[in-house]
């Protein structure tokens, strides 16, 4: 079974295609956006990654959850089943290839912290973001079962 998408060298328009989703979906939280972030592999100047955009959307609260939802199916969104209690999630295709990928936690969320700190670890330690890529690499190499096997 193949991921999602295949992983790909570092392509430099990432940080612009988070830049352009990040403005696009803003709205779309109203007064409960605290901020967005630029989190997984794309957010790693240098490190290979399977091109899909993740942005990490902390939010004061889910108060607006319907709106929202909403909001997001209107860019092309389909809301996935949360990841842990609090941790929504979208995720955008487009002609059947995976995107872009939206985490939607509250302030003081576990996730916040843990996808912030391991960015800044990769981003701060080029020993450690390249050994991270071999992983990575070898991983889709040796994947047979899918993203849930290679995650």
């Amino acid at each position: 079974m193949a991921l999602t998408s295949k992983i790909t060298t570092y392509d430099p328009s990432w940080p612009d295609m988070f830049l352009a989703e990040r403005d696009r979906i803003a709205n779309g939280f109203g007064a409960d956006l605290i901020a967005i972030h630029h989190v997984g592999s794309t957010a790693v100047s240098g490190l290979a990654a399977k091109p899909e955009i993740d942005l990490l959307v902390e939010v004061s609260g889910h108060r607006n959850t319907q709106k929202a939802d909403a909001f997001m199916r209107s860019c092309g969104y389909v809301r996935g089943k949360d990841l842990s209690p609090g941790h929504h999630f979208y995720r955008k295709d487009v002609d059947g290839v995976r995107t872009h990928k939206v985490h939607v936690c509250p302030t003081g969320h576990w996730q916040i912290s843990r996808m912030l700190r391991f960015r800044d670890l990769l981003r701060q330690d080029s020993a450690l973001r390249n050994l991270y890529q071999s992983l990575k690499l070898e991983l889709e190499a040796e994947n047979t079962g899918g993203i849930g096997e290679y995650l």
